[in-house]
């Protein structure tokens, strides 16, 4: 039955659901939920129509927005703390694996390709820490995992990323690394500080209707991966950095909290920085090795 009312209106959507067209089980338990909570949402909140113009008019703002730099619709979902509750969802802890979090709105693809040790370093700033960055990639068993590549990205001593600021050479504080034969990886980077996400446009329309600030505590971004286990995308933060309790996008975890010393003489660096990460299998390997 079409004739709509009040009271009958979600489940009439929701009918209309594959009667003209085939749909997966999958899109229809998708688009049944999404029916029904934003049809209980409106209801549960009284939206009015120039309420709904207005959310309209928001949303058709954010995409204008959105480029190769600057993804607003992520930067939303993350201040709204959805991207960190997908990723949870996404990603389950069920072993002694790592914890992932956010990938974040600012990553860029194919960074440079750095030999062990080297460094992300493109430009210097007067404020800014040196820190040898080290560690191990192991498997479930403890084993070292060799050849695993580590995207490593993070904000310039200034609290800015590169893509955002004209006056930084192209993949400044980016690169990637690979473990060697026993699964250790080492790079020379800074010490990332806390920044504000960008709370201008629609971004800032949402933090101020929130009440919220834009502030996220230091860290370190990694894209961890390799053939045969789940890719890892996760942060490591300071310890010793402000906002760790308050993040404007609610992705620190305690597991991925790490701690910054001083550098041994020799090393280089001001600071040195070690943390280890744990890979699961992926699902097939799993499965073959369970057989």
């Amino acid at each position: 039955m079409g004739i709509v009312n009040q009271d009958n209106i979600t489940e009439v959507v929701i009918a209309s659901l594959g009667k003209h067209g085939d749909i997966t089980a999958r899109e229809r338990e998708i688009a049944t939920g999404l029916i029904t909570h934003l049809h209980a949402f409106i209801k549960d909140v009284k939206l009015q129509h120039h309420e709904f113009l207005a959310a309209c008019d928001y949303l058709a703002r954010a995409g204008k927005l959105c480029n190769d730099n600057r993804q607003e619709f992520i930067l939303l979902a993350d201040i709204l703390g959805v991207e960190v509750l997908v990723d949870m969802m996404t990603n389950p802890i069920e072993g002694g694996e790592s914890e992932s979090t956010v990938l974040g709105p600012f990553y860029r693809e194919n960074p440079p390709v750095l030999p062990k040790g080297g460094s992300t370093i493109q430009k210097h700033f007067d404020n800014e820490e040196t820190a040898w960055y080290e560690g191990y990639v192991r498997d479930a068993d403890g084993n070292g995992i060799a050849g695993v590549t580590l995207d490593v990205w993070e904000d310039a001593p200034n609290g800015i990323y590169e893509n955002l600021d004209p006056d930084q050479p192209e993949y400044n504080l980016r690169g990637r690394f690979e473990t060697d034969e026993t699964g250790h990886y080492a790079f020379v980077a800074v010490r990332p500080v806390p920044y504000p996400i960008p709370d201008d446009e629609t971004a800032g329309e949402l933090l101020r209707f929130m009440g919220h600030h834009p502030n996220r505590p230091g860290h370190m971004h990694f894209i961890i991966s390799k053939e045969g286990y789940r890719p890892l995308i996760s942060q490591v933060y300071d310890a010793d950095s402000a906002w760790l309790d308050d993040d404007s996008v609610f992705a620190v975890k305690q597991s991925l909290i790490g701690t910054f010393k001083p550098a041994p003489e020799g090393l280089g660096t001001d600071l040195h920085f070690e943390f280890d990460f744990v890979l699961k299998q992926a699902a097939a390997e799993q499965a073959v090795a369970a057989e």
